[in-house]
């Protein structure tokens, strides 16, 4: 068997970085900028950092702070359309890119994102 993703990326700091990275690009698009509130971004870097930690096989503090991700509830207040689902995908999908992770990681990581973002989408619009 096949250790957790979360190990073979050498843990924690590659999802703080992955972050950073997507983060970086989220804010600077005017698509995704508006969907987040006014500020920094740093509490939504942490969520999203420790949620993929635990994804992915690290520690529960992401389930321990917040309990179950409830992913499509937690995103209902936001119109996520193809747009929104695309723009998103591009920049993690750069993230996942400009990280160090080996070439099956980076399929497993692109596979789960595009996954997960088809899932997010909640309009037609």
């Amino acid at each position: 068997m096949s250790s957790p993703l979360y190990e073979r990326v050498d843990g924690e700091q590659f999802f703080v970085e992955l972050v950073d990275r997507f983060y970086a690009g989220v804010e600077t698009d005017p698509v995704l900028r508006r969907l987040y509130p006014e500020g920094d971004l740093s509490d939504e870097r942490r969520w999203l950092a420790l949620f993929l930690t635990q994804y992915w096989g690290g520690p529960s503090t992401y389930g321990e702070e917040r309990g179950h991700p409830r992913l499509r509830m937690r995103h209902a207040p936001f119109a996520i359309g193809r747009l929104e689902r695309d723009r998103w995908l591009v920049h993690m999908s750069a993230a996942v890119e400009a990280s160090a992770a080996g070439p099956d990681e980076r399929v497993e990581l692109t596979n789960y994102f595009a996954s997960a973002a088809d899932f997010m989408v909640n309009t037609d619009r």
